[in-house]
């Protein structure tokens, strides 16, 4: 192991445990929590990441969030709603979890946030942020440490005003997901859209979509299109010739298909909320010591759900007991602890409060591909949707 690898989880460990042990009065009691993520099929290696991000923090916290002797039971949803709602049921009933953290995926997250939040434990989403919770829906018992699924989106939108393309090509798979995607882009943008093109959802050959873009010759191409498809669809575009023409998307060149994608992806844009060069001392630690333990280099997934490890490690270390929900509640919405990617508040509809930025995707000195902060374009940002929530 490197010295710098070394000093970063020395680091973590460090600082984790020295906040878990001022909580070690808390309470004598055991932290139930339940982990639910896509970690089989296609789309496992985002649940993966979500995991092995939370498992992580809790690793470096000694084992113990609060201060409490911490019990993770971890499930896989499928991606299947109906038998993620059935778990998630077992999760609050049968194994009496105090938090629910996850899905990846906005229709999972429809289906577990009544049986966890009516049942009575808190439900932490690292990653699916849908609008009906984020406005008139908002639940008290439901906080996100990712973003609305629109801001990423709006990300791009804003990038291409500014930059002054006048002509956009859009490109999405046939779903709510898609269409929310290019929805949220056109919040930011208001130029032309020469095209917009909805794909089966899970297309695999995009020949037809690039000789339209070919034809059209678009100022930039804008796409949402994840995992396979996303692989796919860069490796085509990229052999199709048509890198001359500014590749902008979201969920589509990350951490997790760039492993796949590789030089193909190199120059093409995306927005996050982090990055994994983000320049912040708890951040180096993060990465180096994920990169140590997993062998890759971990992308937003893993960064929120370390990051609700640290929620759930303030808000019990605050709280003094799980039994007062109030007070846990109360505790969660302080969000009293340092995030990996700084700027960070919970706003009233307990959805985050933070800086969003355009990322590149470039290839590091050791072979492997990252995405990195290429310039910031929203900050202190607060979701379009938060004034339709009537908590205070």
């Amino acid at each position: 192991m490197s010295s710098i690898r070394t000093a970063a989880i020395a680091l973590l460990t460090a600082t984790a445990l020295s906040g878990a042990a001022m909580a070690q009065t808390t309470d004598d009691g055991k932290l139930k929590i339940g982990l639910m993520f896509t970690l089989s099929g296609p789309a496992a290696v985002l649940g993966e990441q979500g995991r092995d991000g939370f498992l992580l923090a809790v690793e470096k916290m000694g084992g113990k969030l609060g201060g409490l002797e911490t019990e993770i039971t971890t499930v896989d949803d499928e991606l299947k709603p109906d038998i993620a709602a059935n778990k998630a049921r077992e999760l609050v009933e049968r194994d009496d979890v105090d938090f629910v953290v996850g899905p990846i995926f906005s229709n999972i997250l429809m289906a577990i946030a009544k049986p966890v939040t009516d049942g009575g434990a808190f439900l932490i989403s690292p990653n699916a942020g849908t609008s009906n919770f984020a406005g008139a829906e908002c639940n008290e018992n439901f906080f996100v440490t990712s973003y609305q699924n629109d801001q990423v989106h709006e990300v791009l939108g804003k990038y291409a005003q500014d930059t002054g393309y006048k002509r956009l090509f859009l490109l999405a798979p046939n779903y709510q997901a898609g269409k929310d995607s290019l929805a949220g882009f056109k919040h930011s943008y208001k130029g032309e859209v020469v095209n917009e093109i909805y794909t089966p959802l899970g297309q695999l050959d995009f020949s037809a979509e690039l000789a339209q873009i070919a034809a059209e010759q678009p100022d930039a191409v804008f796409t949402f299109m994840p995992g396979g498809m996303g692989v796919n669809l860069v490796k085509q575009y990229r052999q199709a010739g048509l890198d001359n023409i500014p590749f902008l998307s979201a969920f589509t060149v990350d951490e997790t298909t760039l492993p796949a994608q590789q030089d193909a992806a190199v120059g093409f844009y995306g927005g996050a909320n982090w990055a994994p060069d983000m320049d912040n001392e708890q951040s180096k630690a993060f990465v180096a010591a994920y990169e140590e333990k997993y062998g890759s280099v971990p992308g937003t997934y893993a960064m929120q759900a370390y990051d609700a490890a640290q929620l759930i490690d303030s808000a019990v270390k605050a709280a003094g007991k799980l039994d007062d929900k109030d007070a846990l509640r109360s505790a969660l919405e302080a969000a009293d602890f340092q995030s990996l990617r700084g700027d960070f508040k919970l706003g009233n509809n307990h959805y985050p409060i933070q800086d969003f930025y355009l990322v590149k995707v470039a290839k590091r000195d050791d072979g492997k591909y990252q995405t990195e902060i290429a310039e910031k374009i929203f900050d202190d940002y607060q979701d379009n949707y938060a004034t339709e929530c009537k908590m205070q």
